[in-house]
């Protein structure tokens, strides 16, 4: 490893056991060491570790904040963390032209305040936006919640730098608004989780911030009746920026464990509408309103101020960490659907909890399908993991039994590898595999991901 320090400096280099521990798990239940880490600071730099790691066959996971559920940094045959935290740097802010270009390793919310002082911002918030990273966001192709109006990572990303598993630097995509010449490597990217190269730099398209925004929720006694109004409301000529949903035991959960008083129901919609003036903002909430008192809701109320706003955000936004601390251990999925099939996946979900005697509280961005069901179990006890994988497979055949898929946001990585063939048919793996063979034919990118290896 002394061509490392070579690369990168000797401090910007560790193989020391209590400095690698860290790298061993990220926010899924997945856990391997890796044999080093390296903070590279350039692109250069990257260039030449990567073909260090060619040269030799060690594997490379490219890292940013560790924020996976799924495994995805997870070094699971050892080699070589590239952590790109140390690429933070904001390169281009280009207001005139609707674009930023930033080092892979900028944390999302970091983007978003300078980009604010413009009155812009990048629309994808990941609940991990504080740490979150835009590397990670593209590899994963985060959405987050405001996926229903503005869309997932997917669909800002302009161009990329990326590092090839040969260590070559390609540039694609343009600094335009359209642009078809060639065919989009850049898309092929995004949602990649890292097994196909290092991004290094990413060019992203950047909105106007809307002036206004107005919160509402609403509860009601029956699953069905708020994935009806959920459904409804995503076909009713209003595209809400927001249209959250969080069950029972995610709102027990936080209200018996936080100090946000919420109300006690079966299940609790979370929606906000946005635009340029208040007038807008307003005639559209009324259209979701009135939606949701066509489906027997047991509460409706809209938040009184800025204040009783953000605590709302605040309710929603804790769902992850508050769940995690009420049970020993967790798995965490993002199962999607077509909304229309909503009621059925929130009725199955809980179904298949009831049926293996363990809680799932599911919480999540219903307004693009997008629901992440949290199995509650404990690690320690053989027949509760046993249980927990039964759920979750279970799970994974209910959401593709109605047309759905395995993830919208987290990515496969590990946690998922085993499920790729319920949703993708023989040939569509073959190709799969083909792009990366061809690409990285010693497989050192993120090996053992996505069953891609076979």
């Amino acid at each position: 490893m002394q061509r490392l320090i070579e690369i990168v400096g000797e401090g910007n280099f560790t193989d020391k056991l209590e400095e690698l521990v860290p790298y061993s798990y990220d926010a899924s239940m997945n856990f391997h060491r890796p044999t080093a880490a390296v903070w590279p600071e350039s692109t250069e730099q990257v260039s030449e570790i990567v073909k260090f790691a060619n040269a030799n066959k060690i594997p490379v996971v490219p890292r940013g904040a560790g924020t996976s559920l799924s495994g995805g940094v997870i070094a699971i045959r050892g080699g070589i963390i590239i952590d790109l935290s140390r690429m933070n740097r904001i390169l281009e802010v280009s207001i005139q032209n609707r674009y930023a270009k930033v080092q892979a390793g900028v944390v999302c919310d970091d983007l978003n305040r300078a980009l604010a002082k413009h009155g812009f911002t990048f629309p994808p918030d990941p609940a991990s936006s504080s740490v979150a990273t835009i590397g990670g966001n593209v590899n994963t192709n985060a959405g987050g919640i405001k996926g229903a109006k503005y869309g997932t990572t997917r669909d800002y990303v302009m161009g990329l730098q990326v590092v090839l598993p040969s260590g070559e630097v390609m540039h694609t995509g343009a600094y335009t608004m359209k642009c078809v010449s060639g065919y989009d490597l850049a898309k092929l990217f995004v949602g990649s989780e890292g097994t196909l190269g290092v991004i290094t730099e990413v060019t992203l398209k950047i909105n106007p911030i809307p002036r206004h925004a107005m919160t509402a929720v609403a509860t009601f006694a029956k699953l069905e009746d708020a994935g009806k109004a959920i459904s409804q409301t995503m076909t009713s000529g209003v595209l809400p920026s927001v249209m959250e949903i969080l069950d029972r035991v995610t709102l027990k959960a936080i209200k018996e464990n936080t100090d946000i008083d919420l109300p006690q129901a079966e299940v609790m919609i979370l929606a906000e509408t946005d635009g340029f003036t208040w007038e807008e903002v307003e005639a559209q909430m009324e259209v979701v309103l009135d939606v949701f008192k066509q489906n027997n809701p047991t509460l409706i109320k809209t938040a009184k101020d800025e204040k009783e706003r953000l605590s709302l955000w605040n309710a929603r936004k804790s769902a992850y960490a508050t769940l995690a601390r009420t049970s020993t251990s967790f798995v965490l999925d993002d199962v999607t659907v077509p909304i229309s099939r909503i009621p059925d996946l929130l009725v199955g979900i809980q179904e298949i909890g009831r049926k293996h005697g363990l809680l799932v509280a599911t919480y999540g961005h219903a307004g693009d399908g997008n629901l992440h069901p949290q199995i509650l179990y404990d690690e320690y006890n053989p027949d509760q993991v046993e249980k927990m994988e039964k759920v979750e497979e279970e799970i994974f055949h209910l959401a593709i039994s109605l047309n759905g898929t395995l993830t919208g946001e987290h990515g496969i990585g590990l946690s998922k590898a085993g499920y790729m063939a319920l949703e993708h048919d023989p040939i569509e793996l073959a190709l799969m595999r083909q792009i990366k063979r061809t690409l990285d034919p010693n497989n050192i990118m993120n090996p053992g991901k996505r069953a891609l290896d076979s």
